[in-house]
Parts: C-alpha cells; structure tokens; sequence
C-alpha cells in the first residue's frame, strides 16, 4: 500500500521550546523517505514518531544554520548503528561543505553505511526517480539556501465509458494501458491525462522568486512562517517570511493544502500565523504545523 504522508517532527525556529523541537521533517513518498533539515534533536523526535532510520533514503539540508542541521550527527550515525541496507543521498549547499564534513564526522564511529554526499550549487533537477524528480532553487537568506520540490511524473487515468464504447474490459486493458494501442484503439483515445502530485519544502527566506517557482501548483507546500505580520520588518532584516507572505505565496501558486512551520519562540498563540495566512487570501485546506503531527498529501485532484 502506498503512503504519502508528511511527519512533521518539529516546528521551532532558532530556538526551540517546551512543545517545539527543532525542525526535522519526513517526507514518506510511497516506498521512498526523505528526511529534510535535521535539527538539534531529530533522532529523539523519530523514536517518538515512529520513524525509524530505515525510512530515510534521502537527506535534504536547506541551509546551514543549527535550526536545520545540528541533528544530521546523531542521524547520519544512527544509520550507520542500525545498518540500513540501502544506500542514503545527501544533498545540501555545496558551499556548506565543510559544515557538512565536520557534522558527519563529529566523533568517532564505525561506518557501514554507503552515504552518497551530492551537494547542490545551482538551481535544477537533483535527482530522477520512477517515483519523482527532486529539485532545488536558491532562496534568500544570509547564508546559501535552496528549497526542494518533488513532482510525480504525469500518468494515465482510464476513462470507463470510453472503453465500453471501444468493447475493451478485463485482462485487455491491462494490454491496453502495456503496450499503447489495442486493435486499432490507442490509449488517449480511452484515457486522460493525470497529473502527477506536487510536494514543496520552503525553509528560511524572503519572498524570492525560487519560493514562488517552488510553490507552483503544490498539492502541499510546507513553509516557513517565522514572524507574524506586524514584524515584516524584522523578518526581512533576518531572511524569513511572516505568515501573511507565506499565505500570499501559496494563494498566488494555486497551492492546495498549505503547512505553516518555523515558529518563532516570541509568539504564545501559533493559530495567529493561520489567521493571518487566511486574512491574504489562502483559502485551500491550511495546518498550523505542530511537533509529531502527520499530513498526508491531499487526494488526487478530480
């Protein structure tokens, strides 16, 4: 059975809480796990989730700041401790190198675990899977930063009237949709096109054009809402978005179901970054994301 679920592991900023941990997000694309942004703490918030290192076959890092990095030591580890089987791809700013060594190599441990270091330096396709393309795309931010976007390719969905029409039922649909045509009849006569699903992971920035092109036409966006609307001025002295630009963003995108993260510690009610999203204009399906809390990507569109 597939699952597409995002596990939201923690939603604090630079400084996490009493009830946030530092960011650390799942994302579980059918038989596929990609961790994004480890912070201080994520091994702990995996065993209270139910993620187990074996679930991982991708790490993506946004940026280097602790917030988002600090955990990849205890997770890069804990692979290694568990032996997972398969191989594991890293991807982060390829000018934080050398943060990257020193947290894989913080102490001692055995390595027995192929972990394959491919650091990005420009906006493109990382990698192309049956499942789905990975890109990335620069954000805006004191340091380097990209976000990543998954996209499914485009399928098929078979139209049941158009094969009655055609005669074709049982086994010679399978044919059909196998080799293309069928007695005369090809497959776009009898189906239509379904669009792939769309995943955006959009961490510290100001409104850039990656964050819009990453948002496009999202089924779910996940985004960071660090400051609320009165501080705009704050957020963009520090590279980060208040709820409302977040909002906006994933209203302009045709986003679906939109995830507001990366709270800042000096606001006592998390449901005033929803409000504020909503009061821009977002109107589709909206979570205020809290630490352990699971999503899954909404259903397929119509």
């Amino acid at each position: 059975m597939s699952v597409r679920e995002l596990v939201v592991l923690g939603t604090a900023s630079q400084v996490p809480t009493r009830h946030r941990n530092h960011n650390g997000y799942l994302l579980r694309w059918d038989g596929q796990g990609i961790l994004f942004d480890p912070g201080e703490g994520t091994q702990r918030q995996m065993l209270r989730a139910g993620v187990a290192a074996h679930d991982i076959d991708r790490i993506c890092v946004t940026h280097f700041h602790g917030d988002h990095s600090l955990g990849l030591a205890g997770v890069i580890q804990r692979i290694n401790l568990d032996q997972v089987p398969h191989p594991v791809t890293a991807h982060y700013p390829a000018s934080g190198q050398r943060f990257f060594e020193r947290l894989r190599y913080a102490t001692a441990y055995r390595e027995t675990v192929k972990l394959a270091e491919a650091p990005v330096a420009e906006d493109g396709v990382l990698a192309a899977t049956p499942a789905y393309t990975l890109e990335a795309r620069r954000l805006s931010h004191p340091v380097e930063s990209f976000g990543y976007r998954l996209t499914e390719p485009d399928g098929r969905r078979m139209l049941p009237e158009r094969l009655a029409a055609h005669g074709i039922a049982g086994p010679d649909v399978g044919r059909l949709q196998r080799d293309g045509a069928l007695g005369g009849v090809t497959l776009e006569q009898v189906s239509e096109v379904r669009r792939g699903q769309r995943f955006a992971f959009v961490m510290d920035t100001r409104l850039c054009d990656g964050v819009h092109a990453l948002a496009e036409d999202c089924d779910l966006l996940v985004i960071e809402s660090t400051f609320t609307d009165e501080d705009a001025a704050l957020a963009a002295d520090h590279g980060h978005l208040t709820a409302g630009q977040a909002g906006a963003a994933a209203r302009d995108a045709g986003v679906r179901h939109l995830v507001l993260t990366h709270f800042s510690q000096r606001y006592a009610d998390p449901e005033v970054f929803g409000r504020q999203a909503r009061a821009a204009g977002f109107d589709g399906e909206l979570t205020v994301a809290r630490d352990l809390l699971r999503v899954p990507l909404p259903k397929r569109s119509p």
